[in-house]
């Protein structure tokens, strides 16, 4: 009987070792609209894998990716490997012809309206998109706006006399009363501490704001009475104060009818410990229910994100750094809690770390390497010394800096960043991704790349 227990998990054992998965698609049958989709997965790397007889290039890891055409309508796959045979169904949708795009139309009010916005963090945007590299600001909730057009799901809002901007209909309210009497700046003081240059203006009532950063900073509160242009114009030198053209996080906010400015003071670095005493918020990212994106392997990136993050902050600890994790286990962590526990530790610069993906119609063999993503300017360098630091220490390809508009790099109250540590679909990149060793090495070269922005 024993005898035969062991032939039978021998078998079982080849069986297995023939076996093969398929990470993506993760239905055998399924609809995507694109003229390309890929397979992703892992196979025995010594045994061979078609997909409708082409052979399929496997990594030593056992990863693999594969591109394949859509015709539209239904495309069959088949995928074997030693004696496993898997079968797909994937559905491209016929393309719909007639019918003429007609752009959304501006309608412009023969009488101005008035709003509320309706939530906090409304991003006030220079066009009707909501996508791109258009926020100027983002409002709490509350605050009065004067309404003379609409555009598909955006109403324009007036600024001053010369000024119009956007915001979505879906965050703001219509108010019955009376609101458009322009606001009064009256005195601000001045009340700085040792990490802020502190500013608290006092208004009569709330109105729109936003605050341009740069050497300069300026701050402009419009539709406010005896000011040309109905626009209230602060500037602050922040260079000309610091010394430095670096930035390092701002903020601005109503308390009341109070508006409070705060520009951090750019500290003063140890040459020998620059990270000594430094507030760093490290972000793992997704985690809990949310698994991310998935490796060729199988590897999901919030436990990948998580190992580099927990390397990330032994490395920054060793060095003096006060690090706050935004995620310690595999819990779930929403966008806005991650960024607030960043902003009430008063962190210099958040951190957060990730794996790249790709939509259908890419070539994941084409596409490999470390990005990063800023939103605001202040962190733009930050960005460059970090990518400089972790391709040449990991050798990654360089795929490039990036300013996109992604939640965890629109705060402003620390230097934000969003590190694409390699591609989780790209079997060499994903075979980097679950080395240990590699999440290490990972984890110092982002420490040296952060040294590196407040050394030199």
């Amino acid at each position: 009987m024993k005898k035969l227990f062991i032939i039978f998990i021998l078998i079982f054992m080849g069986q297995f070792a023939y076996a093969f998965d398929i990470v993506y698609p993760r239905k055998s049958t399924v609809t995507i609209n694109s003229p390309s989709t890929f397979f992703i997965g892992s196979s025995d790397s010594k045994e061979v894998l078609t997909v409708n007889g082409e052979a399929v290039n496997v990594h030593s890891s056992g990863g693999f990716a594969y591109v394949v055409l859509l015709n539209e309508g239904e495309n069959k796959f088949v995928l074997q490997c030693g004696d496993e045979t898997k079968t797909y169904i994937i559905n491209r949708p016929k393309k719909v012809t007639g019918g003429v795009y007609v752009p959304p139309k501006l309608i412009e009010y023969a009488k101005r309206k008035e709003f509320l916005t309706s939530i906090d963090n409304a991003p006030l945007r220079a066009t009707p998109i909501d996508a791109g590299i258009n926020r100027m600001s983002h409002f709490e909730k509350d605050i009065p706006l004067t309404i003379d057009a609409e555009k598909s799901d955006f109403y324009r809002v007036v600024l001053g006399e010369n000024k119009k901007a956007w915001i979505a209909k879906t965050n703001v309210k219509a108010f019955e009363g009376y609101l458009n009497s322009p606001a009064i700046v009256g005195s601000y003081d001045r009340v700085d501490d040792n990490e802020y240059f502190k500013f608290v203006f006092h208004l009569d009532k709330k109105t729109p704001y936003e605050i341009i950063e740069g050497e300069t900073f300026t701050l402009k509160f419009y539709n406010v009475k005896d000011c040309p242009e109905n626009t209230y114009v602060f500037t602050f030198p922040y260079s000309e104060a610091t010394g430095t053209k670096k930035l390092a996080g701002y903020s601005g906010n109503y308390d009341g009818n109070d508006f409070i400015f705060k520009v951090r003071k750019f500290p003063s670095i140890n040459k020998n410990h620059p990270l000594k005493n430094i507030k760093i918020a490290v972000d793992a990212g997704h985690g809990g229910s949310e698994s991310g994106a998935i490796g060729c392997c199988g590897d999901k990136e919030k436990d990948i994100t998580l190992a580099i993050s927990k390397y990330l902050e032994q490395e920054l600890k060793k060095r003096g750094a006060q690090v706050i994790m935004t995620r310690s286990d595999d819990s779930y962590v929403g966008l806005k809690e991650r960024i607030n526990i960043a902003n009430d530790s008063e962190a210099m610069f958040l951190i957060s770390i990730h794996g790249n993906s790709l939509p259908d119609s890419a070539d994941p063999h084409k596409h490999r390497g470390t990005s990063i993503y800023f939103y605001y300017h202040q962190a733009k360098l930050l960005a460059a010394n970090v990518l400089i630091s972790m391709n040449k220490q990991l050798e990654t390809q360089n795929d490039n800096i990036r300013q996109g508009s992604l939640a965890l790099v629109r705060n402003t109250n620390a230097l934000s960043i969003l590190i694409e540590t390699a591609y989780l679909i790209n079997p060499e990149d994903n075979a980097m991704l679950i080395d240990p060793n590699f999440q290490k090495r990972c984890a110092k070269a982002i420490a040296d790349g952060i040294e590196d922005f407040l050394k030199n």
